[in-house]
């Protein structure tokens, strides 16, 4: 069975060599994969893939040659709750004064009840204020409303979750997005700050007439440093969950910054909701992916501009409350809110690119960070005044309506 596994990722063109498929044995062997069925799939996929692009194929081998085998996931519990949460029931909305009454909760406290309320439920509950379940003033589950809740399953609603109980899997922003980067090309153009730097290579014609002119017609060549860009530029990228409408445009915009060859340096990493301890290379953003967000601050200097493109909407928690991150794996003591002044105050140059339209920027997380960095929309004009805001003189920004 082994065997077949191998030989049908052949088939299906992924680039499997022995080396790999010897490693793959090897792990087996000193029980990695945890003795399940879930864990030897993960573990075939650590060892014997190479790339996301073969993922599918990967799925497709594995499903087929390991069809109808028993064995545990480790996840029945999980999957019972979110059978329960399918298909919600619609209550109607709280007034703002039902809510003002509900009790806040902090992050251990919502954490602590939800364990607690998972462990001795037993049946699907709509509605209420107390279990798992879909609508509601209960902080646990989805389609309901409380102020400091725990999203399980579901769509977002009201983007009104502090912790989200699930795996969540973003897509990276492409880079090969050819439509419409023409017109963000032509407004990232003024992304530049010329300086003579560098050997002197170049001829400068009016030295040299001069100091010929005084050699009395005796030519004395004299050369200069060539004009480059002196721009160095670090994008911070929002993605997933309130993000996940904005893709396309956020593509095009990275798209053309990689595409944009002047610049001196340019750094690109994502984040999700706000910047916390750690920024990522790859919005899966596994732990081998991880940036230390103080070492980026501690290498890059601050001569560096900084562009930070998201939709600024978060629960106020995940802005300004320790171990205020949405993914409860990935807390951390230090808030949102001072990464972000970090940021603003160890570079001289930094603007906030909003895709959401400038109507919706009266959230409070939106109003308080726009104290912060100036905010711009993403479309061309926005994108030409957040340039100008970068390189141009220093001026109060007024943001695109």
């Amino acid at each position: 069975m082994f065997l077949d596994l191998f030989y049908g990722l052949r088939e299906e063109g992924v680039p499997v060599g022995i080396q790999e498929w010897m490693t793959f044995l090897e792990a087996l062997e000193k029980g990695l994969h945890g003795s399940s069925l879930l864990g030897f799939y993960q573990l075939g996929r650590a060892c014997l893939i190479k790339s996301e692009t073969y993922f599918d194929a990967y799925d497709r081998v594995f499903a087929r040659v390991f069809r109808g085998v028993e064995g545990s996931l480790g996840d029945e519990v999980v999957e019972k709750v979110l059978d329960w949460l399918r298909n919600p029931k619609n209550f109607p909305n709280l007034t703002p004064e039902q809510l003002a009454q509900l009790e806040r909760l902090s992050h251990d406290e919502l954490m602590r009840r939800f364990l607690e309320t998972l462990e001795k439920q037993t049946e699907r509950h709509d509605g209420g204020d107390k279990w798992i379940g879909t609508g509601g003033r209960s902080p646990f589950g989805h389609s309901g409303q409380h102020p400091t809740g725990i999203r399980v399953g579901g769509p977002p609603r009201s983007r009104s979750a502090m912790k989200v109980a699930e795996e969540r899997r973003f897509r990276d922003y492409r880079t090969d997005v050819s439509l419409d980067v023409r017109q963000i090309r032509v407004a990232l153009r003024r992304l530049r700050h010329l300086t003579r730097s560098g050997e002197a290579t170049e001829l400068d014609l009016d030295r040299t007439v001069d100091e010929t002119c005084r050699n009395a017609g005796e030519i004395e060549l004299i050369f200069r440093p060539p004009r480059r860009n002196d721009v160095r530029l670090l994008l911070l990228m929002d993605v997933g969950g309130t993000m996940d409408p904005y893709f396309e445009p956020v593509s095009q915009l990275l798209t053309a910054l990689h595409e944009e060859r002047g610049l001196r340096a340019f750094e690109a990493y994502y984040f999700h909701n706000c910047v916390y301890d750690h920024v990522y290379n790859r919005a899966r953003m596994f732990r081998s992916d991880a940036v230390p967000t103080g070492d980026l601050l501690r290498r890059l200097d601050h001569r560096w501009k900084v562009m930070i493109v998201g939709d600024a909407s978060m629960h106020p928690a995940e802005l300004l409350e320790p171990y205020g991150n949405i993914d409860p794996r990935r807390v951390s003591a230090t808030p949102g809110i001072v990464w972000l002044q970090r940021i603003a105050s160890h570079f001289e140059r930094s603007v906030w690119v909003n895709p959401e339209k400038p109507a919706y920027w009266d959230a409070d997380t939106c109003r308080i960070i726009r104290k912060l960095f100036p905010m711009f929309y993403l479309s061309v004009d926005g994108l030409t005044q957040a340039v100008q805001s970068l390189v141009g003189a220093k001026t109060a920004a007024t943001p695109l309506g």
